[in-house]
């Protein structure tokens, strides 16, 4: 069996190589002519040139300024030096895919006239977006990092749109963050200036208790009902009446001093830990940090990226040469003329005959 078939493929390469012998001036013919056709029509007359500028970055790992910077609990501390994780890599990878990136974008550059779309097309839109994505990709690294590669006609553009594309992240995301630290900060904020008045309103009524001589109410209700006794021991009217005034006052204003003195306490507490709130909340909302570590900013492209000619050019031979094999390979199994039937077709000899 295993000579049967080595005998096959040794006919086979033979049948093969007088093939190409038999035809080797055609295929050469067209392989030449492959050759210069997609020379001609791989060069800027036909395809525009295209050079490509890429910005590699890595995300930043902390998103909230106090809670790296400002938190007393050890474990909400986030080294703000520290890259970001794979989370933080798929987030980058959506916020520079929104539209919001886009559209700047389009509008900073005009891509619309750079692009040389119709403005007055009914699609214009649809054709903008394609361009776009043609040319502007986005895609995470091996190392978990983001690479911005933008093609272009002109590659100072290209150089320009991604780093443009860069510095918009930042804008963007904290953009989108800090509405949502501000709807924050004003809840924070109302409670801060809440919890102020009402400590103040407590203080000014504890001051006018003070004016009337309320001061310390277990203390001075000890001591005076200690003097009292003193005095009434000695018999002295005048130091017992004003003892009395006085003791009469305590039992009056005591009750309310009291609970605003515990009421203020509670209040003050509360306050200290708000106002640490209050702060981290208004860096949240008026402070910013980078998003991400750039690692590569992108420079002008001194080559064109696209069209890569030679490639052009083997893949164009190749195809060419595979498909003529194919087609003589074909026609030369179909015969020439077409053998007719003897019954298919009368002559009448009568009309040639004199």
């Amino acid at each position: 069996m295993s000579e049967k078939l080595s005998t096959r493929r040794e006919f086979d390469s033979a049948k093969l190589a007088h093939f190409l012998i038999t035809w080797r001036k055609s295929l050469l013919l067209i392989g030449a002519a492959s050759m210069v056709l997609s020379f001609i029509f791989s060069s800027p007359f036909f395809i525009t040139p295209k050079y490509c500028s890429t910005v590699i970055m890595f995300p930043a790992s902390s998103n909230s300024i106090s809670r790296a910077l400002l938190s007393d609990n050890a474990n909400d501390k986030r080294d703000i030096l520290a890259f970001g994780v794979d989370e933080q890599t798929e987030q980058l990878l959506q916020i520079l895919n929104s539209s919001r990136i886009r559209q700047r974008v389009i509008k900073k550059f005009e891509l619309l006239k750079h692009y040389d779309i119709d403005p007055e097309s009914e699609y214009k839109n649809t054709l903008l977006q394609k361009e776009y994505e043609g040319n502007i990709t986005f895609k995470r690294t091996e190392f978990m990092a983001v690479k911005i590669s933008v093609l272009d006609k002109d590659p100072t553009m290209a150089a320009n749109i991604a780093n443009s594309i860069s510095d918009l992240l930042d804008s963007v995301k904290n953009d989108m963050q800090r509405d949502r630290a501000m709807q924050g900060f004003r809840i924070v904020e109302a409670e801060y200036n809440h919890l102020k008045d009402d400590v103040k309103e407590k203080e000014d009524s504890l001051s006018v208790l003070r004016k009337l001589g309320v001061n310390d109410y277990e203390t001075q209700a000890e001591m005076m009902n200690q003097q009292l006794a003193i005095e009434i021991a000695k018999n002295n009217t005048r130091g017992i009446k004003a003892l009395e005034e006085k003791l009469n006052i305590l039992s009056i204003y005591g009750g309310p001093y009291v609970s605003l003195r515990d009421a203020l306490e509670y209040e003050k507490r509360k306050l200290s830990l708000i106002t640490s709130k209050y702060d981290e909340a208004r860096i949240d909302a008026y402070e910013s940090l980078p998003q991400k570590f750039v690692v590569e900013s992108a420079v002008r492209a001194e080559k064109k990226t696209y069209p890569i000619r030679w490639l052009i050019m083997l893949s164009t031979t190749i195809s060419a040469l595979l498909l003529a094999v194919i087609l003589i390979i074909i026609f030369s199994k179909i015969p020439v003329t077409i053998p007719l039937k003897k019954d298919s077709i009368n002559f009448d000899n009568s009309k040639y005959q004199d």
